[in-house]
Parts: structure tokens; C-alpha cells; sequence
């Protein structure tokens, strides 16, 4: 006489056994597997670039010696959503009357929002203080588009390059809403040995927008 097996576990569970696998079935399986790994990977990637960070190559000279030509950078794209762009930032931006797809242009804050910059004698005046900028390549502050003195309206900013000789900026094609600007670097990460944090200078003796 058999004994009867009992179709309860311990625990209650109900005792099945699993179907054999064959190596097709395998195989089926570790393909879907690698798919949705690298389907989640893309759209994981696609959400950071788009709203968290991006990466990008300097190509120009606009930003010696703060930034030289072949060097990678991370740009913050997400704490610009919540964090106003300040003076001393160095941002990513699409230059007025350039399309989406053109190469971006990086340059530095100078006015913000309600800011009156001017230019006297090679100095940068904002708000009627001269600004120390220890970060610029000295030498000729050129070029000369025919305008030394502008007032950024709410919602703009007045973006020049450290190289002034060298730089295409907001002295010639005015200040840039910031709808127009892709993030505020802040990491050089390439070649490795110029691993650095990008910091914002401060300018104490300006004052505030609205003070002057």
C-alpha cells in the first residue's frame, strides 16, 4: 500500500513543481533579460541627460585660462530648475538667433536680472563697481561691437568669455534668456590630472540688484 503524499508544505504553501526548461526556453529568457537591462539602461540614460547632467567638450579658447580647449566638463542641468543663476557662474548656453542644434557656447555670468554692465578702460563695471576678476586672461579686451554700457532685463543674462580677445559674447550679440541656457558647469572631469570643481567667484563690493 502507498502512503499518500500530502498536499500541503509546511507553512501551508501549496506543492507544485516547476515544468523542466529546455535551452531554447533558457535562451528566450536570457535575451529578454539583456533587452530589458538595455532598454532601462537607455532610458535611464536619456532622463539624466536630459534633466540631471550632460557632458560636453570645449572646443574653443573663449574661456582660457579657466578653461582650456579639449577639456570635458559636467554640466548641472537639474539645481537651475529651483537655484537662480548668480554672478561668476560659468554656463552652457545657445546663443541668441542660433538654433537648438548648433554647438553651444560657454561663457561666464556677468549680470543678472535688473544689472547695468559697463565697460570703462578694459575694467567690467556692474552696478557702477568694478569687478575683480583674477580668473581673465590679460591682454587686449576686444572685441568692440560699438556698445560699452547695457541693462539686462528680468529673465536675462549678460554672459561674457574669460579670454576677452578671443570671446563671441553678450558685448555683441547682447544679453541671453535663461530659457536659452543648458546648466552651469561645475566639474571638469577629462583629462583626469585637471580633475577640478569649478568655482563662482563672488563679488562682495557689488551691490545688490535694485540697491544702486
Amino acid at each position: 500500500m502507498t502512503e499518500a503524499r500530502p498536499e500541503l508544505r509546511a507553512g501551508g504553501d501549496v506543492a507544485v513543481s516547476e515544468p523542466p526548461t529546455t535551452p531554447r526556453i533558457r535562451l528566450r529568457n536570457a535575451l529578454v533579460e539583456i533587452i530589458t537591462t538595455v532598454a532601462l539602461a537607455i532610458v535611464i540614460y536619456l532622463v539624466v541627460q536630459t534633466f540631471v547632467v550632460q557632458t560636453y567638450q570645449v572646443q574653443q579658447v573663449s574661456m582660457v585660462p579657466t578653461i582650456q580647449p579639449g577639456e570635458h566638463l559636467l554640466v548641472d542641468k537639474l539645481t537651475p530648475r529651483f537655484d537662480d543663476f548668480s554672478r561668476g557662474d560659468v554656463v552652457v548656453f545657445r546663443a541668441p538667433g542660433t538654433a537648438a542644434d548648433e554647438t553651444p557656447f560657454i561663457k561666464r555670468v556677468i549680470g543678472v536680472g535688473g544689472d547695468r554692465v559697463e565697460l570703462s578702460d578694459g575694467a567690467v563695471l556692474v552696478n557702477g563697481v568694478a569687478i575683480d576678476e583674477d580668473y581673465i586672461a590679460r591682454g587686449p579686451t576686444e572685441p568692440d561691437c560699438g556698445e560699452d554700457a547695457w541693462s539686462v532685463p528680468d529673465g536675462e543674462l549678460f554672459l561674457m568669455g574669460d579670454h576677452r580677445s578671443q570671446s563671441q559674447d553678450s558685448r555683441c550679440f547682447g544679453t541671453v534668456g535663461v530659457d536659452r541656457v543648458v546648466g552651469r558647469a561645475w566639474l571638469r572631469f577629462w583629462p583626469l590630472d585637471t580633475l577640478t570643481i569649478l568655482s563662482t567667484p563672488s563679488y562682495p563690493d557689488v551691490p545688490a540688484t535694485g540697491e544702486r
